[in-house]
């Protein structure tokens, strides 16, 4: 089993999609084993995204990320990392595969329903960003 990290981004939660995202990655296999709704402060976001600090974009993100609620989560199942990527879609909804979450409810580029960890120590550094170790613990 293999432990990856997620947000339901705000486009997504402010268009009532989450439910329908969360059923989708239930029915692809994935545990949800920690879940929490929240809104990033302006420096959690800063923060998390740091990698793209240098990047044009940058300011848009985090600027979207803190616009409203969030949902992270902390998904299990076998090569769950792989597995996610490929249920969310490419990172632009036009380049998505029919059925992936950004194809069915990803706005643009940008706002696009959903985020995953590219690498299971990606995944590991993303889940400590915002989980407890007790929190995924107590499962």
């Amino acid at each position: 089993m293999q432990t990856t990290f997620s947000i339901i981004k705000p486009d997504a939660v402010a268009n009532g999609h989450a439910g329908k995202i969360l059923s989708l990655l239930e029915a692809n296999g994935f545990r949800i084993v920690a879940l929490r709704m929240t809104r990033l402060s302006q420096s959690q976001a800063e923060g998390f995204y740091a990698v793209h600090a240098a990047r044009p974009f940058f300011a848009s993100l985090v600027k979207f990320m803190t616009e409203s609620s969030v949902i992270l989560m902390a998904l299990e199942r076998e090569d769950a990392v792989l597995k996610l990527r490929e249920v969310m879609g490419a990172t632009n909804p036009a380049n998505a595969a029919d059925g992936t979450i950004r194809k069915l409810f990803a706005e643009s580029i940008e706002r696009n329903s959903i985020h995953g960890s590219d690498a299971p120590e990606t995944a590991a550094e993303e889940l400590k960003y915002f989980f407890t170790g007790i929190e995924l613990s107590q499962r």
